[in-house]
């Protein structure tokens, strides 16, 4: 094992890398987009329904079967695996969006509507700050599902650690097909405890420290 690593150390670094910079940014413009179309839906009822319903189903399709449906009209390379990330990195994190919104204390808006305060500046000096500790949950929990399915997203011969893992298992018991295999699932193991090691620091800084849990 200590030999297939220090030959490869260098493509495992570059693999890793790759790998963890298709998850961050997936998540970065997943939490946008949740945030936006929270914004838009929470204050109906109607709307949120069919929000979560679309966040529930979305979460039963395997990202095994995703991947492949998407192999056709996209092709192979970055672009099936940044769509497959980024669809369910969005997933939970409008989930909880949407629920972090809506418990904001109505009492609370009120107040701030009665000094003044306008919606779209009631929105992001109040209510998000408010739901961010549930959104930010949210992103954590997609950060370490996403982290998985990056791997996944090998099969289209999109980036990161997966290749490793397909490589080994699709030679599995010849020469190194086993060090290939845990090198991928340790590695996605590590980046995944380093990403949410990450998140908690986001959190501790971003926070306001009278509503941290």
């Amino acid at each position: 094992m200590n030999d297939f690593i220090a030959q490869r150390f260098n493509d495992i670094l570059f693999s890793s890398w790759q790998h963890f910079s298709l998850v961050l940014q997936c998540l970065v413009v997943a939490s946008v987009l949740a945030v936006l179309v929270a914004a838009l839906t929470y204050r109906q009822p109607w709307l949120r329904s069919v929000v979560d319903s679309i966040s529930a189903v979305g979460l039963t399709i395997p990202s095994f079967a995703l991947i492949g449906l998407l192999i056709a009209p996209l092709g192979f390379g970055v672009l099936p695996a940044v769509v497959v990330v980024g669809f369910y990195a969005l997933l939970p994190i409008l989930r909880n969006a949407v629920v972090g919104l809506t418990g904001v204390p109505g009492s609370t808006v009120e107040a701030a509507r009665g000094l003044g305060m306008g919606r779209i500046r009631i929105f992001f000096r109040i209510e998000l700050p408010l739901a961010w500790p549930v959104i930010l949950t949210g992103i954590r929990v997609s950060g370490q599902m996403v982290m998985g399915i990056a791997a996944v997203a090998a099969y289209a011969l999109g980036p990161g650690l997966g290749g490793y893992i397909f490589s080994g298992l699709s030679r599995l018991g010849g020469a190194n097909s086993l060090e290939s295999v845990l090198t991928g699932v340790v590695g996605v193991v590590l980046l995944a405890i380093i990403l949410d090691l990450l998140l908690i620091v986001v959190g501790r800084l971003s926070i306001p420290r009278g509503i941290r849990v």
